[in-house]
């Protein structure tokens, strides 16, 4: 009676049959996911019918709309929105791993003391984008070799983004509690809410609805920060109302010297392996510029729609790291290598989808941008059935990189990164423009994911060596 007792009491992460756990932690995950990533393609969407009387033309004659210039403005803001998103996820991935490992060996002095850093940390995080956008928004856009409207359009975007990325921080962490606790169908409450309010708001400020001013491009960025802030507002009230296995306090809390240092173990690692993203967009949108001035506009739709795919997976992974972390704290081998194997499984399945509509819908993906221009068509079709072949090989090496996280051993996700993204990914591109022109860079992505599915099958090996074999075997 006693053990049944105690199990009534174990978090779900430790008993629940690993399966239905990684299934009923992720869907609500992938559904927020694929409402945000719906919300990231109708942003584009939207600014991609922004019209002028302006009229400006690229190289060979053809008249380039406001509305291709504002989709390649926001591909060219986005390299600083990795950033962003890198210093708040990559903290909250640390912070998650600390706190459910704490979890899982019952020590809650310590699962409150990461939850209040992980908060303060978001704040020293948003200083640094502040400080960005005050003083480098616009030599960040010109640096990609921008001019005219797409610097302009470029620069608002980006200001407002960094200048109010407060919300969006405090958003990260305050979901990522939600789902260290396995609470993840109350983490998709303040993301659908944030996605839900910035769909709304987009139409209404960048065309100037309801009495509203029209804004154009900057009515997207204010758009997006509305959708934080309400974001973060439920994010708080979720956690301080429905989240009891964590504390959120400020009476009694001192700065843990310690403890940073934990979450940064594993959290510096994930933040570089983000921030690598950005030093690759930066790099792929100046050698897209050099060769056409629609290819950044294409690359900026690629990544819309890929995100699109890809949310789902990393919806299943963000299941994934607490449940391997919790069980790695609670020492038992079996269940950490069954969520995994079944993991794999299920992400290849998910995955095979975004593979199937580069290769044989292409049109109809791209036809949702009407911008005007027949180059957006002309050059897209060819990129993504060139560039849907990575799919193939991304899933695993997403997937195994949790694995790596959970563990404590994040440094090897960002090795990977380093070399699938600047040692391989620029100079392919590089070369292959050279030699080929736009056409035959959009192949840099699947030589370069082939290459990260290798290295990372030797991390796996190592660390399973290193580490997995020596976890007590467990029960299922």
């Amino acid at each position: 009676m006693s053990s049944e007792n105690s199990k009534s009491k174990e978090n779900k992460m430790g008993v629940m049959p690993v399966k239905k756990l990684l299934i009923s932690m992720s869907f609500p995950l992938m559904i927020s996911n694929l409402i945000q990533a719906l919300y990231n393609v109708v942003d584009s969407i939207f600014v991609s019918r922004i019209n002028t009387s302006e009229k400006v033309y690229d190289e060979l004659g053809n008249r380039i709309s406001a509305g291709t210039d504002a989709i390649s403005a926001l591909g060219l803001a986005f390299p600083i929105q990795i950033i962003i998103i890198a210093l708040g996820i990559g903290t909250s991935v640390g912070v998650s791993s600390v706190l459910s490992r704490a979890l899982g060996e019952k020590k809650q002095n310590k699962v409150d003391s990461c939850a209040m850093h992980g908060l303060l940390l978001m704040v020293f995080s948003y200083i640094i984008s502040l400080i960005i956008g005050v003083f480098f928004s616009r030599a960040v856009i010109a640096g990609q070799g921008a001019a005219g409207r797409k610097l302009e359009y470029g620069t608002t975007y980006l200001t407002i983004i960094c200048c109010c990325s407060l919300a969006v921080y405090f958003e990260l962490m305050l979901e990522r509690l939600l789902q260290s606790t396995g609470r993840t169908g109350l983490s998709m409450i303040p993301q659908i809410t944030g996605a839900v309010i910035n769909v709304i708001m987009d139409p209404i400020l960048i065309f100037g609805l309801f009495g509203m001013p029209k804004l154009g491009v900057a009515g997207a960025a204010y758009a997006t920060v509305f959708g934080q802030v309400a974001a973060t507002i439920i994010g708080l009230y979720l956690n301080i109302k429905h989240n009891p296995e964590i504390n959120l306090r400020l009476k009694g809390f001192k700065i843990d010297f310690n403890m940073i240092k934990l979450i940064y173990i594993v959290g510096a690692p994930a933040i570089l392996l983000q921030a690598v993203g950005s030093i690759m967009n930066f790099g792929m949108n100046k050698i897209l510029l050099g060769l056409d001035a629609s290819a950044v506009a294409v690359f900026t739709v690629y990544y819309k729609l890929q995100s699109f795919f890809f949310m789902p997976l990393f919806g299943l992974n963000a299941a994934l790291v607490p449940i391997i972390a919790y069980n790695y704290g609670a020492a038992n081998r079996k269940r950490i290598m069954s969520v995994y194997k079944f993991a794999l499984i299920f992400g290849f399945m998910l995955i095979s989808i975004g593979f199937l509509s580069f290769e044989f819908i292409p049109e109809t993906l791209l036809s949702i941008f009407n911008t005007g221009d027949k180059s957006l068509t002309t050059l897209g079709v060819p990129a993504l059935r060139k560039i849907g072949v990575h799919y193939l090989f991304a899933w695993y090496c997403i997937l195994t990189g949790g694995l790596f996280q959970a563990l404590g051993n994040g440094v090897y996700s960002l090795i990977n990164s380093l070399m699938r993204q600047l040692v391989v990914l620029l100079p392919a591109a590089f070369i292959l423009g050279k030699i080929g022109g736009v056409d035959l860079v959009w192949w840099s992505f699947p030589i370069a994911e082939i290459m990260s599915f290798s290295v990372t099958t030797f991390f796996f090996f190592r660390i399973n060596k290193k580490i997995i074999k020596h976890i007590p075997e467990g029960d299922s």
